[in-house]
C-alpha cells in the first residue's frame, strides 16, 4: 500500500511540475517600488514570464527591512505560485530583530542566485583619507573620534562597517539614518564624515566631487567605476557585498523549484540582463538551489555573528 501511495505522489508531482505554471506567479519584494531591489525584480520577472509562459507579477511588501515580505513568503502555500526576491539583509533580520519570526534556512526553499549589489565606503572630501589604508590610520590615531553613517540599524551597510571595524581593529561612532536618502546630504555637507552606501548611489556624488569613494565591498571592482579599489585589496578576504536571490516557501516541490531555477539561469545569461544590471551596479551571480542553499546557511551564520559580536540591537 505504501508503495502505491508513494508512486501516486511521485506521479502527481511530475504532472504538477509539467503543468506549472498554470496561472500568474507572485514575486514578493520587501522594499518600495522604484528602489534597487524593485528594479532588479522588474528586470528579471518579465524574462521568467517569457520563459515559463505565465506572468511573474511583482508585489511590493515593504516593512521591517524586508521582514514583512519574508514572513508573508514563509506563510504562503508551497506550490510555486509565490516567490520572493530576497537579499543578504533578509538573512540578518532574525538576529537584528527578534520580533521577525523567520528562519531562512528552514523556511526558504532556495531557487537560484540573481546578482550582487556592492556597497561603497565613502567619505566627505574634507576627510583626511584618500584610500582605505588612510581611513584605518585616521581611525586608529583617534579611536571613537569619528562617526560613520548608515541607512539604519542592522542594515547591511551598518553590518559591513562593523565587519570592517573588527577586521581593521578600529572604532567609530555609528549614526543610523532612516534610509539612504536621508544620510546623503549630511555626508556631502560633512556633518558625518564617513558612510557606507550602495555603489550605484555613490556614483553620481563621487563623480561630481561631493563625496570620495574609498573602496567597494565586492570581491572584484565594479564595471561602472573600475578605478574604485575593493576593500579586499587592503584587507585580504574582506567581502560584504549583499547577494540577491530568488526563494520559494519551504516544501515547494523540487521539480517546480528546478523548473524556475533553470528559467532563471537562462534569463541571467542574456546580454541585455547583464547590461541592465550594470546600470544598477549589479553583477549577475547565477547559481542553483543546492549552491544557494549552502550560501543562505553560511551567510545567516556570518551575519548573526557580526550582529552578536557588535551588540547590534534595534532600539
Amino acid at each position: 500500500m505504501k508503495f502505491w501511495s508513494l508512486l501516486l505522489a511521485l506521479f502527481t508531482t511530475a504532472c504538477f511540475s509539467q503543468d506549472y505554471p498554470a496561472r500568474p506567479v507572485r514575486v514578493l519584494v520587501g522594499y518600495p517600488a522604484g528602489g534597487g531591489m524593485d528594479t532588479i525584480a522588474r528586470i528579471v520577472a518579465p524574462r521568467l514570464g517569457d520563459a515559463l509562459g505565465q506572468p511573474f507579477v511583482i508585489e511590493n511588501r515593504p516593512g521591517a527591512s524586508g521582514g514583512v515580505s519574508a514572513e508573508a513568503l514563509a506563510a504562503s502555500a508551497p506550490d510555486g505560485y509565490t516567490l520572493m526576491l530576497a537579499e543578504s539583509g533578509t538573512l540578518a533580520l532574525p538576529a537584528v530583530n527578534p520580533k521577525v519570526r523567520l528562519d531562512p534556512v528552514k523556511q526558504f526553499a532556495p531557487v537560484g542566485g540573481v546578482c550582487t549589489l556592492p556597497l561603497a565606503f565613502v567619505v566627505n572630501p574634507a576627510f583626511p583619507a584618500q584610500n582605505v589604508a588612510d581611513l584605518i590610520a585616521a581611525l586608529k590615531a583617534s579611536p571613537g573620534r569619528y562617526s560613520y553613517a548608515s541607512p539604519g540599524v542592522g542594515t547591511l551597510q551598518h553590518l559591513a562597517f562593523e565587519s570592517f571595524q573588527r577586521a581593521a581593529g578600529v572604532s567609530a561612532l555609528h549614526v543610523p539614518y532612516k534610509g539612504a536618502n536621508a544620510m546623503m546630504p549630511d555626508l556631502m555637507s560633512g556633518q558625518v564624515p564617513i558612510g557606507v552606501v550602495s555603489a550605484i548611489a555613490a556614483l553620481g556624488p563621487a563623480k561630481s566631487g561631493k563625496i570620495r569613494t574609498l573602496a567597494v565591498t565586492s570581491p572584484h571592482r565594479v564595471s561602472t567605476a573600475p578605478e574604485w579599489p575593493t576593500m579586499a585589496e587592503t584587507l585580504p578576504g574582506f567581502s560584504a557585498a549583499p547577494s540577491v536571490f530568488l526563494v520559494a516557501p519551504a516544501g515547494t516541490p523540487a521539480s517546480v523549484v528546478a523548473r524556475v531555477s533553470g528559467a532563471l539561469r537562462r534569463a541571467l545569461a542574456g546580454p541585455q540582463v547583464e547590461e541592465s544590471f550594470a546600470k544598477q551596479g549589479a553583477t549577475p551571480t547565477p547559481s542553483g538551489p543546492v549552491e544557494l542553499g549552502a550560501q543562505i546557511a553560511e551567510e545567516s551564520k556570518r551575519w548573526a555573528a557580526v550582529v552578536r559580536d557588535a551588540g547590534v540591537k534595534l532600539e
